[in-house]
């Protein structure tokens, strides 16, 4: 991070080298995580810290700049997660203590080099970023874009997902129950044919996620969704429910399958949660769903890209599976 400008936090600027452009970064010492997290090495770096990752334990403030290095060091393992998809901005431009803005429209400062995609909605159209590029996700990180959450399908077909979303939601604070139903989704997802990964969201829960060739629409890929959940449920009755009603559903986990449908965004993996400790929702693998070490909020901005580096999904196949023989094998088990 190179700094410029005055000294008042809100008007100094600094900038970024991302790819073939530089990236203007505005307010580099702005706090955003009060007391988050440490440095450790391959993590966020300087950024104006006041306690300069203190060796005693405490922990220091995560500032804008130490989210844009972030977001810039993890770019080759984020981006083709990102690439080609229309997203949703969750943005903290002051910080977690001051307001959150939802963002879908790209704001008024996008740069012409950055790609958006103009998509429908009723009545409309909205115009979403697209991040193709480290230069685009340094760009959003200085808009203080903490959190991005991406569509299940991409820009140019979408109305068909190339993927499929689990989100294994507990009843409590409690990652037992969601480590138990993600191993119990596994086997039937086996059983269909189809294969399957795990991300921790960073918040309380688990995504499953099953990749798709894209030839089904979201109407159907979500009927599939119910169909297996209810086929879960019903052989665990007593820890696992389809009922969206908070009070239907008895303390037991939500097999929620709502995120599959046109419009909807689920967070991406790499995406820091506005959390403290500035979680991370981390990518793993099946042994670690297994570690009782393992939780949502395992790993955090300063430990992620360790894991990141173990590439937990390279032993999951790149090429999108077709629903139509797990739909043969799943209508037998209804």
């Amino acid at each position: 991070m190179s700094a410029t400008g005055a000294d008042s936090a809100g008007t100094e600027e600094g900038s970024v080298r991302a790819g073939r452009r530089t990236v203007r970064i505005h307010r580099p010492r702005k706090v955003l995580f009060p007391g988050s997290a440490r440095s450790t090495d391959g993590g966020p770096t300087d950024g104006g810290r006041t306690d300069g990752g203190r060796a005693d334990g405490g922990r220091a403030d995560v500032t804008k700049a130490d989210l844009v290095e972030y977001y810039r060091s993890v770019a080759r393992h984020m981006l083709p997660e990102l690439r080609g998809r229309p997203l949703m901005l969750e943005r903290h431009p002051d910080g977690l203590d001051g307001p959150r803005f939802m963002q879908k429209n790209i704001p008024g400062n996008y740069p012409d080099w950055a790609r958006r995609a103009e998509m429908a909605k009723k009545g409309g159209t909205v115009t979403h970023p697209v991040c193709d590029d480290t230069a685009t996700l340094v760009f959003l990180a200085d808009q203080a874009s903490v959190t991005f959450h991406r569509w299940l399908s991409r820009a140019d077909r979408p109305d068909h997902p190339d993927r499929l979303v689990f989100d294994l939601d507990p009843a409590r604070d409690d990652f037992e129950p969601v480590r138990a139903a993600a191993l119990l989704l596994r086997e039937l997802l086996d059983e269909l044919a189809l294969p399957a990964s795990a991300m921790t969201t960073g918040s309380k829960g688990l995504h499953v996620i099953v990749r798709l060739d894209r030839r089904t629409a979201f109407d159907e890929v979500r009927a599939f969704a119910m169909d297996v959940a209810r086929v879960l449920a019903a052989r665990d009755p007593d820890r696992l429910t389809t009922e969206q009603r908070t009070d239907a559903r008895a303390g037991r986990l939500y097999l929620d399958v709502q995120r599959n449908a046109y419009a909807q965004t689920a967070v991406a993996p790499y995406s820091i949660r506005p959390k403290e400790g500035a979680p991370v929702a981390t990518p793993i693998s099946w042994d670690q769903v297994k570690d009782p070490a393992v939780t949502a909020r395992r790993w955090t901005v300063t430990d992620v890209l360790e894991q990141a580096r173990t590439r937990p999904w390279s032993d999951v196949p790149a090429r999108g599976r077709s629903l139509a023989p797990a739909r043969r094998r799943l209508d037998a088990l209804l």
